[in-house]
């Protein structure tokens, strides 16, 4: 069985395992030497990728010279050496050149992973281009600003695809504070950064174009479109990707444009993940990434939106050329509607939870719900300052345009106006409860709701000398049918438990109101749920149940009826 390697097989590139496997190959994941001195977060790091991966794979890894690692691939006499990151295609390239297999001209690397060279490139084949200058001192930046008649500028690495890296400037103070501070960092290879890209800023409709190519004809896979939220401190952060289904005005010249771009470049064979803009002067490149599109993109939701994965697509652009060239012979035609909501994080957090991860599979679009650093038990959070700086992700998929579009809308709801839903914080406050104050309270509103019909009261607190069935949590299974209302007083039991748990008790209340019927949330409760009121109004919402308008007299509480 021939190997197939994959140099850095990370984030989408994962999805290359099985794909190599179902074709008949031996899968060969070749990882990178340590992009940093702290070895053992690397390999923790690398760990959790390989999680990903539920099939049988080969792992080697990178010798100290390229010499080495050329010697020593070149005995296992692999059929391909493909990248499944930024980090790859370098090594991935220099491999199968070397090595005499199908892949791109070494000459062309400069082109496919500098940002200032693929913008040269494509300038020089008379496409539209990105203005800017390579610098290596803030002293540098100040001067290319002065002299252009540019409003913004952007500032980046060179050779590097970390979005924490990208700053947006209009001040001279901004250049010089972003170059010295990204001077201090690393980039995604763990080098430091040295030389940075100064450009004019474009300001447009962002898109992702990703193709496959054999022997230099191109196809496109898939088409994504961002959108994006200016924060309160005037940076633009990634609110959502959607999957562009039909073309709108202006981008099918985009997609002429990047075909050019490819040819330009000189992409041969493989993927391309090319981020552009659509501004009043037409389509523009950001940057060529010649890997498959990252985002940790499953295969099924992939499938599901737009019937293949990227990685599927790219192998038959190396070994099967015939179903290439058929498969571009088919219109571009998606299965369903795809977006992957960017949670922004509002500020530094340490989280005890993620309260969403129980909220959004009731959304009729969710598919898959990823928060890796609480799945790392790494619970520090920062704040979602830079483009696609992102806390968390959920996957939405449906054949209803309108379906995922109203489910990102609710997302956004939730993440602005009760946000610990989406990360609950650990706090240091005790919380107490003052039985009298509850029950006082209590008794007040089950003096207006007793009109309401036959009901129910879930309570931490016995409320004495009233007409209604009342019932502790622990008691809840005991309870048969459904009622006209339910009223809700619990405080002591959420309190005892996770968010999780709290949201998942609520969800089950629900279930015992009939359609037409009612449900009272007072905050003897909603004081006590993530987010507070807003927060159980999301979840009233999340099962699309419809909050009601109060009635005079009755305050500090959420009134939900069930509609269907």
């Amino acid at each position: 069985m021939k190997d197939i390697i994959i140099v850095d097989c990370i984030s989408s590139g994962v999805n290359f395992i099985r794909d190599i496997l179902n074709m008949g190959y031996n899968p060969v994941i070749l990882e990178l030497k340590p992009d940093s001195d702290d070895v053992k977060a690397y390999k923790q790091k690398m760990e959790l990728e390989y999680d990903e991966i539920d099939c049988l794979y080969e792992l080697i890894y990178e010798r100290e010279t390229y010499e080495e690692t050329l010697e020593f691939v070149k005995k296992m006499d692999p059929l391909l050496v493909i990248p499944g990151s930024e980090r790859g295609v370098v090594l991935a390239n220099k491999l199968a050149y070397d090595l005499d297999l199908v892949g791109n001209p070494v000459a062309n690397l400069d082109a496919m992973t500098l940002k200032h060279k693929m913008q040269k490139k494509i300038a020089k084949a008379g496409l539209r281009n990105i203005r800017g200058k390579r610098i290596s001192s803030a002293e540098d930046g100040v001067e290319y600003f002065e002299n252009k008649p540019f409003e913004k500028v952007v500032l980046k690495p060179v050779h590097d695809s970390e979005p924490a890296n990208v700053r947006i400037c209009s001040t001279e103070e901004e250049i010089i504070e972003n170059v010295n501070d990204l001077f201090t960092r690393k980039d995604i290879f763990g080098k430091d950064i040295e030389d940075l890209i100064i450009q004019e800023f474009i300001d447009g409709e962002e898109y992702i174009i990703n193709t496959a190519s054999n022997n230099g004809i191109h196809r496109i896979t898939t088409i994504w479109k961002y959108k994006k939220v200016k924060t309160s401190d005037g940076s633009y952060v990634y609110d959502a990707l959607e999957s562009v289904n039909d073309l709108s005005l202006g981008e099918a010249e985009m997609i002429e444009y990047a075909y050019d771009v490819n040819d330009a470049i000189g992409i041969k064979y493989g993927a391309v993940s090319g981020e552009y803009i659509i501004d009043e002067k037409g389509p523009v490149l950001v940057e060529v990434n010649c890997h498959p599109m990252g985002g940790h993109l499953p295969v099924e939701f992939l499938d599901k939106v737009s019937g293949q994965h990227e990685t599927d697509s790219i192998l038959d652009s190396y070994l099967k050329p015939e179903r290439f060239l058929e498969k571009r012979k088919e219109k571009y035609n998606m299965k369903a509607y795809g977006a992957l909501k960017m949670f922004i994080a509002p500020k530094d957090l340490m989280a005890r939870s993620a309260p969403i991860i129980n909220i959004a599979p009731q959304l009729r679009s969710h598919y898959g719900t990823v928060f890796e650093d609480l799945i790392a038990n790494e619970r520090f959070f920062s704040k979602t300052e830079d483009i696609n700086n992102s806390c968390g992700l959920i996957f939405l998929a449906h054949e209803d345009a309108s379906v995922v579009s109203e489910d990102v809308k609710f997302l956004r709801s939730v993440e602005k106006n009760a946000f610990n839903l989406v990360l609950s914080e650990e706090s240091d406050e005790i919380q107490t409860i003052n039985k009298n104050v509850i029950i006082e309270k209590l008794k007040l509103v089950i003096d207006i709701t007793e009109k309401y019909g036959t009901g129910l009261l879930i309570t931490d607190q016995h409320v004495y000398d009233v007409g209604i069935l009342q019932v502790g949590l622990s008691d809840m299974d005991d309870v048969k049918g459904t009622f006209d209302f339910v009223l809700l007083n619990l405080n002591e039991s959420f309190i005892r438990r996770s968010d999780e748990i709290t949201v998942d008790i609520i969800f089950d209340i629900f279930s015992y109101i009939k359609v037409g019927g009612v449900i009272f949330i007072p905050d003897t409760t909603y004081k006590y749920v993530p987010g507070g009121r807003k927060g159980v109004e999301a979840l009233v919402k999340s099962l699309n149940l419809k909050i009601e308008v109060p009635p005079y007299g009755m305050k500090n509480a959420v009134i939900a009826s069930r509609i269907k």
